[in-house]
């Protein structure tokens, strides 16, 4: 098991990780998700004893790891940019750390080619990495940190060089890799959909802080507050200031023309202004269900991504993004009406919090 216990990072005067308490369980995979310099990789590099925290505690197991070097830890990480060893072919990349550990021929052997084959390597073993295409020498990387049966396996954005349908093929792959090593796996990620396709524990992170954490699929559904929601929404979660009456929503504050119903899980907060959100799948062209309300837009610009459109349009002042299926090339400034899935509404109060949050999803946070 391993333990950040309240672990800070200070550089120069400035804060990169903010108080973060975390519990990473033996056979767990854990995604951390963020964007950009949000603290993703100065995390990876605490657990791995790269860097010392300012304050707080890394533990393993129950114990301090404060004074073990980093040689001593039987860690593995894996970067985005991949690291091999140029002058060993790709079989004896994959092979060293077994070597290492002393594990006989035939283990070493059966081992390496049982990797290879699931990481579409077989066909380069005898190959030097400079010779191999970036995707290939990436995947080389990866074999050799899952092969060396370590502890704890860092992954900083390690498929982020790899083609999109052989990163999707890793997707699917790894996952059962993880579950059957027995490890603690971080992953990092800037991608939510490649958090939800893991599984496992998603931690969010915004700013050095760690808004949430606990089971993916909980994360995303029942998020804590806003900065939550908005980290675990790719295109970006659509937003608007509304004012709750009664049974009504006014959107853009009280008094406003457009309304929505309060569906019946918002159904019991306080009337008064709040912070309304939903993503993008949750807007559409045609009704989701009986009844379901509109809502007047204009269309600003359609983006045709194959077997999906990204349509950004406005409500009054709120620019927005509508995920519709297949080709859809709307004219830009046409003005239609799209449904809002009201049963997949989120709402915020003024302090970012989430409202009417469902008790069952509580999850550890830290931060």
């Amino acid at each position: 098991m391993l333990e950040l216990v309240n672990v800070t990072k200070s550089v120069g005067g400035q804060t990169h990780i903010h108080p973060t308490s975390l519990v990473l369980e033996r056979g767990s995979l854990n995604v951390l998700l963020g964007p950009t310099l949000s603290g993703k990789t100065t995390l990876l590099r605490l657990m791995a004893g790269l860097e010392q925290p300012t304050s707080g505690e890394v533990r393993f197991d129950g114990k301090s790891v404060a004074s073990v070097p980093v040689q001593k830890r039987n860690v593995a990480m894996v970067y985005q940019q991949f690291i091999n060893y140029p002058s060993m072919t790709v079989y004896e990349n994959i092979a060293s750390p077994l070597r290492i550990a002393g594990e006989s021929a035939e283990a070493i052997d059966a081992q390496v080619k049982q990797m290879a084959e699931l990481m579409r390597l077989t066909p380069y073993l005898q190959r030097l990495p400079l010779s191999l295409s970036g995707g290939q020498q990436q995947r080389t990387a990866l074999a050799r940190a899952i092969v060396k049966k370590a502890s704890l396996v860092l992954l900083d954005e390690p498929l982020a060089n790899l083609d999109y349908k052989l990163r999707e093929e890793m997707r699917e792959e790894l996952p059962k890799i993880f579950v059957a090593s027995g490890s603690i796996f971080v992953y990092a990620t800037t991608e939510p959909s490649e958090a939800l396709l893991l599984g496992g524990n998603t931690a969010t992170l915004h700013e050095g802080r760690v808004s949430q954490f606990g089971k993916t699929i909980s994360v995303y559904r029942h998020p804590r507050d806003l900065t939550t929601a908005k980290t675990f929404a790719d295109p970006p979660l659509n937003t608007i200031t509304a004012h709750k009456q009664g049974d009504r929503f006014s959107l853009g504050g009280e008094g406003a023309a457009s309304m929505l119903p309060v569906p019946a899980h918002l159904a019991r907060i306080k009337d008064g202004p709040v912070t309304l959100a939903f993503q993008p799948h949750h807007l559409s062209l045609a009704a989701p269900f009986e009844g379901a309300p509109r809502l007047p837009v204009k269309t600003r610009i359609s983006e045709i991504a194959g077997s999906e459109s990204f349509i950004h349009i406005t409500h009054d002042r709120s620019r927005w993004v509508m995920i519709a299926h297949g080709v859809c090339d709307l004219d830009p400034a046409l003005d239609i009406d799209v449904f809002v899935d009201v049963r997949h509404l989120m709402a915020f109060g003024e302090d970012g919090r989430t409202l009417a949050a469902d008790p069952a999803s509580a999850t550890q946070h830290g931060g």
